[in-house]
């Protein structure tokens, strides 16, 4: 998901069940990333999914996944098959967008996946800024919210806001 302006993009490792199930970024009730783009946009983690789709596209905001397939019995990163593991096409995307120059990703595993799977596959990408942010998950329960808030709120001083 990414509008024709985008400069940011934010990275995943892959959507867990829930939001499979719900075809949404970041479903499941209990995770911090649209309360923490409330924090960032301004559009309410309550409002309909378009509608903060929109505010994140306004803000030159883009989400996506470093992974296009994986297997995996639970939603925990820790779960993916490494043998399973096939990456989107980033060269694609990058040029598609050219406006993308900072990648932030949602945590461990996105950074991990997206140094060992996609970024040998690129060139040009001396022009790309990269930070991995605390994950967002339910799971990630050893990082207080306050802490990762802070850290995510880099996000809004880049954008201006």
């Amino acid at each position: 998901m990414a509008g024709n302006q985008a400069a940011i993009l934010i990275l995943g490792s892959m959507p867990g069940k829930a939001s499979l199930s719900a075809q949404q970024y970041y479903a499941h009730p209990h995770n911090l990333f649209w309360r923490f783009m409330a924090e960032i946009t301004g559009v309410m983690p309550t409002a309909a999914y378009e509608t903060r789709l929109e505010g994140l596209i306004k803000n030159q905001i883009a989400l996506w996944d470093v992974l296009k397939e994986c297997r995996r019995d639970s939603s925990l990163d820790s779960d993916i098959i490494e043998a399973s593991i096939v990456a989107n096409d980033f060269a694609a995307l990058f040029a598609r967008y050219p406006t993308i120059n900072t990648i932030y990703f949602n945590g461990n595993k996105a950074e991990q996946a997206f140094k060992r799977y996609a970024l040998p596959c690129l060139t040009n990408t001396e022009n790309l800024t990269f930070c991995k942010l605390p994950s967002t998950s339910p799971a990630n329960a050893s990082i207080s919210l306050d802490k990762k808030l802070a850290e995510w709120m880099q996000i809004k001083i880049l954008i201006g806001k």
